[in-house]
Formats: C-alpha cells, structure tokens, sequence
C-alpha cells in the first residue's frame, strides 16, 4: 500500500479534523466546556465511586449516593476489559480534543461505510459531511448525551464491515464489524444500538434479495455466519457491561412491576416502561417537516424574546409576555431543537428514491419511511402499541422520537447514492423530469408554499392557548388583551417557519442550478461537487450554531462551581456518623444529583432507577415529603413538636437530615431528624404478606420500626420468624463502611429479624454471619432483612456479583479473537504482496 494510493484518504481525515476544529473554535483551544444538565448530573451521582477509586484503586459496583443505593452499572459501567477498547476508540479519535473528536468520528465513520460501498474519497467525503451535520447530533452534545452520540458515530462503520463482507471480502468485513460493534456497544447506549437493528435487517434484507436474484445465496449465507460469529464477538468483549445492564434492568423501571394494576394503569403496566412514559416525546405527525424546514415548528423550547426574526413582528405592548412563551410549538412536552436532515439532502433523498436502482434503495425507503411512522408514537398508536406489545425490548426505551436517527441516516446515504447517479450519468436528470419534478415538488414547492405569508397554519397550539385563557380567568392578563396576544404570536411564530420555508427553498434552489450546470457542460465534476459541499455545509452549520455555538462554552472553573458547598452541606458533613441519608426539599429531589455529590441522597436523578424504589417514591416518599415539609415548617424547625408517624418510611431510610429552604435569597438550612431509625434494628415481629400490593400497602399503617413487612417468598431465609426476639440490650451497630462493603456488630439474647436501611438488591450481595454465609431477604418492599441467630456476631455484606467474574473471562477472549484477526489480515497482506512481486 504506498503512500500515493492513501494520500486522498489522509486528505480526507485532515479535512474531517480541521472542520470540527472550526466548529468549535475558539472553545477548543480556550479549554472550556459545556455546561449539561446529564453530564452534571453524571458527575454527582458517580462521586462516590469516584472517590472510592482513587482512595483504593479499586472500582465498586454499588452507590449508596442516589436513591439510597443502586448499582453503579448504569453509572459508571467500567470494566478491566474494556481497557483495550478504550485504547483502539482513543487511537480511532486520534487523540483529539474534547468534542473536536465528536464530529471528527462522525464524519470519519460514514466516510468509512461509503468507501465499504466502493465510492470515490471525494464523494464519500461529502458524504461524511452531510450525515455529520445533521442538526440532531449537535443537539446531542448541547445537551451532553455524549454516549448516545459515540454509539451513533460507531453505527456507519459497523455497517461497513457487514457491507464489506457481502461484498466479498469476508475477513475484513468481519473483523471491521466486530470493532466497531464491540466500540458501539462499550459507549453504552443500547437504545441506538437496538434501534440500527432494524437497519441491518433491512440491509441485509436487500443483500439476500440481490443473492437471490443473481443465484449467488451460497456466498450470502456465508458472510452472513461470518457476520454473525462478528457480532458475537464484539458482544462478547462487552459481556460485563451487557450481562449486567440486563439483569440490573429486570430490576428498573424499564422491568416488569410486581403490582398488580387496574383499570388503565393495568393497560400502562407491562414488561417495560408505562405506555405514557414511552410515547411522551412523540414527533408530531406535521413536525416531520422539520427535514425540510428547521422552523417548521418554531426550533427549540427557548423564549420567543431570543430570536430577533419573532421580535421584529412583537407588538410592544406584550413584549415581557414574550420572555415566557417560547418559540417551539409543537406537539412535544418540549425539545432542544428539530431534526433537520438539510433541504438539498432531502432533495436529493427523494430524487434518489427514483434514479437509484436495486433492493438496497427500497431498504433505505423502508428504513425511512419506518422510522418517520415510529417516530409519531402517540400520534400514531396502532403501530405503535403493536411495537410495544409485541416487538422484543421495543417497550424498554423511551422517547420514541429518537428513532428518527435512523431517517437522519438512510436520508443522506440515499443522497449520496443519487448524487453518484448524476455525476456518473448526467443525462439522468432530463431522462427522469417527472421524478426531477416530483421531488422538486415535494421540497422547494412545499418550502415556498410555506414561505408565503397566506399560506396559513396554526401556530398557538390549543394547550398553549387554554394556558392564556387560564391567566385571564386568573386576572394576570386582561380579557380584552388575549384575542391580541393570539393574533400576535401567531404572527410571530409564523415570521419563524417563513424565512426558514424560504431559506429552504433558495438552498434547493441554488443546489438544482449547480447540478443543472453540470448536465449541461458548464461545470466540471470536480467544482459541482465542492460546490454542493460548501451549500450543504453552510446551509446545516448556520443551524447547528442556533442550537450549539460558542457561547454555550463556559471555563471549567464555573462548572466546577456547580458543585460548591452550601453552608448547609458544610454543617451536614461535620457529622461523622458512618453512614446516613439526607433528603433536600429545596430543590427538585427527583431531577437533580447535586446533592448525590456531597452525601448520601433520599433523591437523584437517573433515567433507569429501581422500578421498586419509584414505586415507593409514588405510593409512601413523595407525599411523606410534602408532609414532613409542612410539619417541619408549621413547628417552626422545633423537630420535638413533628409528629414522626407521618414519615415513617423516611425514618426507615434512615433520612438524619432534611435540608429546606431559609431566607428570601435561596439560603438552605439542615434540620436534624432524631426520629431516623438507624443503619439497622432489631423489630418484635414479621408480618407475611402474598403478594407486591399488600407489601406496599401494609407500610400505610405498619410501623417499620416494630414491624417488618416481607413477602412470604422470603420466609425460608428469615427462618419462618414471626415473633421476632428485642429488648432493651439488644444492638446492632455499623462499624465499618465503604459503598460495597458494610460490617455490622451484633448481640442478641435471642434469635432475630434485623432490618437493614440498605436497599435490596438480589444480585451480587454476599452476606455473612461470623464468616459463614448467610441469605439474605427483603422487607418493607425496598431494605434488606436478615435471621440473625442469638449471641454476638459480625454481619458483612459485601458487593461483589460473581457473575462478573465469569463474564470478564468471556470478554478478554473475545479480545484475543479480535487480535488474532487484525494479525491474519497483516499476514494475508504480506503474502498477498509477495506473491505480486
């Protein structure tokens, strides 16, 4: 391979690095960074595990820090075996800085797939380009899902290798897949990973019908068994992390719940997520004409007061209502911005779905067209409650609109193939006028439709509108006011889609003239292509910077800020009690992990919590909160004037402190709970109950301190207790404490039920008695309970899955696999070149 033959290719990774250096310039060479609300919240919740690392060297699996514990699988999925895909991803990054290496390995991996099909640098590089700047990925890294995008970038260049191996080359195909599959799977976001699935089987779908036709089935089966022997082995090196995630996830919000249900909550429980929960970002069945037009629905959920085009038509009268309302307004709760594919892009898709021959053109429609109807969700439910009864794991992800990457992908390779098809036979457009016509259509004439001011539309949608009907029967806004204020927004929102419809259409516009030029002569092949590059380029830069630009970098001096002390946090963590949990009823308990940083939190935020721990929340925490909130508040902080019985199962969590709100200028004050049971307890008695609804239920009157409420299917580990021995000596006390493992020191003058603040997990804690294992049960439907026997003893319950051990095996061999690949392919090539010369 001489220098000469890659020399365009180097070209082409230089290019991919200096465009996302210019992005992101100045921020790149200033060192600032984002500030995101999911990578703050990343930070908090995994301080402790971090803390632990660098204290021992070694990483736990368990966090005491959020929600009272849980398994860091989903917070820090770290493993010794991973350590050599974390080498290959740095080296396919080539070290570059933060974020620069984002787009760089989003253009670098499609640029890789269109080379896997056999097209030019030039064409391909363009390519990479167009997939790169598709406005959603931007929106990705605004909002800091930075691992949802590394999955995606990994996406292209896994097909590449299964493009590769139908292609006929078997070894490199495998071997390539089995990478990047292996690098898509370590950047942990099995949603994008689940939904490219149906991609696949819609390419493979069109190999097997090209196999067919040209009687070539034989060669297909076997790059299909070596395909998949690949992509067992790229999940094969990821075994630890996949094995955990799953079993953690029968135990999320994402599993089964054990409550029995009726009426239409019976319909909204299954195996996965709440039928709402799934569908509650579901892209509006109109809103899909963002590919075509950015604003079609306004752009992101930001204040109409920021965009100046919306100013120019506010009348002055309402313009403080302006900073309230916002720009988006769509059918979605709320979106950081649209999915806009580029206006020439989707143009030549669908030029592309009529010039581009072959079964591969019908799968990328399918795939399109799929993605758009799933896309709708709630709008569109007969499909979609089909997915979720029926199709495997489908139930298990939320947001549904996401699936709309899989468009944001077959759109520009569509493109692609089209633009391939006029360059190599420039007759075909005046061959094709109809379809020429068509798509023109179906894109510039609907752009200019909607650039026209009569073109009509609604732009106040009806909850928006009842809102303002609200605030006049509340007296904030005046009666004789909001038929203006309705006219005026409209007016507003409609200037939004307007000069975005005709932005549009001019891009369109100027992209057909260049093709035009080129089939007619008067523009060589070379200059039509940089010249759809530069549209392309600018049209899709200039829109990603409205949802991603330079001054949303900040110094990492302010973000780090995020995490300040309070002087409330300082006077808690004078407390050297070994373990105990604070509740903060100052701040969104549920949406934030600032106080997971400092202590150990009642509260967080985490997208895959234990379904068993949200149902608490919803049936006994979130009222027992608002109780202890106003109890505290109507006592005046005099805790000895709180009646306890009202926040039991907060007692039971062992909650010492309560952090609520002092002052008018955001002061926080910690207030001290004498009534938290305690690490652990001894109680008087057991109370069976048959099923997941009387557990629950039971804690409405039950009080934990004396009674522990257990599922008979734990009787045997408790020794079918029921009268449970306690007096006055008896004690149970924490000695030691790291996040995996608790040591507890016990004396008993009879046989025991303890209860342990802890929450119940039933994979990977090993508990012993005086070094002799011990099982473990669970009462009060989330704490851990164990039959202590009488005398002195020494209870250790240590975090240490064996399955772990297991899986780690599994995964170094199919590293080895993978090398011993990478060194048959260098020893084909030599021999290979030998034989030549």
């Amino acid at each position: 391979m001489t220098l000469k033959r890659i020399l365009p290719d180097l070209v082409a990774i230089v290019l991919f690095a200096l465009l996302s250096f210019v992005y992101f310039f100045p921020a790149d060479t200033e060192g600032r960074v984002l500030f995101q609300h999911d990578t703050a919240a990343g930070v908090g919740i995994g301080q402790e595990a971090k803390e632990y690392y660098e204290q021992t060297g070694e990483r736990t699996r368990w966090t005491n820090s959020v929600f009272g514990g849980m398994p860091t699988y989903q917070i820090s999925p770290s493993y010794d075996s991973s350590r050599p895909l974390q080498w290959v991803q740095k080296a396919y990054q080539l070290f570059l800085p933060q974020y620069v290496q984002l787009t760089f390995i989003l253009m670098l991996g499609f640029y890789i797939l269109l080379r896997a099909f056999g097209l030019s640098v030039w064409l391909s590089m363009l390519g990479g380009i167009l997939w790169a700047f598709s406005s959603y990925f931007f929106i990705l890294i605004s909002a800091g899902h930075i691992w949802k995008f590394i999955t995606l970038a990994y996406i292209p260049p896994t097909l590449a290798g299964i493009v590769l191996a139908y292609r006929g080359r078997l070894l490199a195909g495998g071997l390539v897949a089995a990478v990047f599959v292996a690098l898509q799977i370590a950047s942990n976001h099995v949603q994008m990973s689940y939904y490219f699935l149906f991609v696949i089987l819609f390419i493979v779908g069109a190999y097997f019908e090209q196999a067919w036709r040209e009687k070539t089935l034989p060669q297909f089966f076997r790059a299909s068994a070596v395909l998949v022997v690949a992509a067992l082995i790229g999940v094969a090196a990821n075994l630890s992390n996949l094995y955990h995630t799953y079993t953690y996830s029968k135990e999320t919000m994402r599993g089964k719940s054990e409550l029995v249900q009726t009426g239409e909550a019976a319909r909204q429980a299954s195996s996965g997520l709440d039928r709402d929960y799934i569908t509650q970002w579901s892209y509006g069945i109109g809103e899909t004409w963002t590919l075509l037009i950015p604003n079609f629905k306004g752009g992101a959920s930001v204040p109409l007061s920021q965009s100046e085009t919306a100013m120019e038509k506010a009348n002055p009268m309402y313009s403080s209502l302006y900073s309230q309302l916002t720009q988006y307004f769509g059918d979605q709760p709320m979106t950081a911005g649209p999915v806009y594919v580029g206006a020439f892009v989707l143009f030549l898709f669908l030029l592309g779905c009529f010039i581009v021959k072959g079964p591969l053109k019908w799968a990328l429609i399918g795939a399109t067209l799929f993605s758009i109807v799933l896309s709708w969700g709630k709008n569109f439910m007969p499909l979609t409650d089909f997915f979720i009864d029926y199709v495997p794991m489908y139930n298990k992800f939320r947001a549904v609109s996401s699936i709309l990457v899989i468009a944001e992908f077959t759109i520009p390779l569509l493109a692609v193939f089209a633009l391939k098809k006029i360059l190599e036979e420039p007759t075909v457009l005046r061959a094709n006028l109809k379809a020429l016509g068509i798509s023109l259509l179906l894109t510039a004439g609907v752009a200019l439709w909607y650039a026209v001011p009569s073109s009509g539309g609604s732009y106040v949608p009806a909850q928006e509108a009842q809102m303002l009907q609200q605030a006049v029967d509340g007296g904030m806004i005046p009666a004789s006011e909001l038929n203006g204020i309705l006219a005026n927004l409209g007016e507003m929102r409609a200037a939004l889609v307007q000069a975005d419809a005709l932005r549009s259409f001019l891009i369109i516009a100027i992209g057909l003239l260049l093709l035009m030029l080129y089939t007619t002569g008067k523009l060589r092949q070379s200059f039509t292509m940089a010249g759809i590059a530069v549209l392309c380029l600018v049209d899709m830069w200039n829109v990603n910077k409205r949802y991603l630009n330079d001054a949303q970098f900040v110094s990492k001096s302010i973000q780090t800020t995020t995490f300040s002390k309070t002087p409330a946090d300082e006077l808690i963590l004078q407390d050297t009690t070994l373990d105990y949990r604070v509740l903060n009823l100052t701040t969104s308990t549920f949406n934030e992990n600032n106080t997971s940083y400092w202590h150990k939190s009642v509260g967080g935020y985490h997208p895959a919590k234990l379904r068993r721990y949200q149902e608490m929340i919803e049936h006994h925490i979130a009222p027992e909160m608002q109780a202890v909130y106003s109890a505290i508040a109507r006592a005046g902080g005099k805790m000895d004037s709180v009646d306890a019985s009202k926040f039991r199962v907060l007692n039971m969590l062992n909650t010492r402190y309560f952090i609520l709100p002092a002052g008018q200028q955001g002061q926080t004050v910690p207030i001290l709970n004498p009534y938290a049971y305690g690490n652990a307890w001894f109680v008087d008695q057991v109370q069976y109950v048959n099923n997941a609804n009387e557990e629950i239920d039971a804690l409405d009157t039950a009080d934990p301190a004396v009674t522990a409420v257990v599922d008979s299917r734990f009787k045997d580990a408790l020794k079918g207790l029921v009268e449970s021995h306690r007096d006055s000596l008896s004690t149970i006390r924490l000695t030691s404490y790291t996040p995996n493992r608790l040591v507890y020191e016990t004396d008993n003058s009879g046989d025991a039920v303890a209860v342990f603040s802890e929450i119940y997990y039933p994979d990977g804690w090993q508990v012993s008695i005086d070094g002799q294992p011990a099982p473990l049960g669970r009462a009060d439907y989330i704490l851990r309970a164990l039959h202590i026997p009488a005398g002195k003893h020494t209870v250790e319950m240590r975090f240490d899955p064996q399955s772990l051990h297991v899986t780690e095996g599994i995964a170094y061999t199919a590293l080895a696999l993978m090398v011993i690949g990478v060194i048959a392919i260098v020893w084909r090539t030599q021999r290979q070149k030998k034989q030549k010369e």
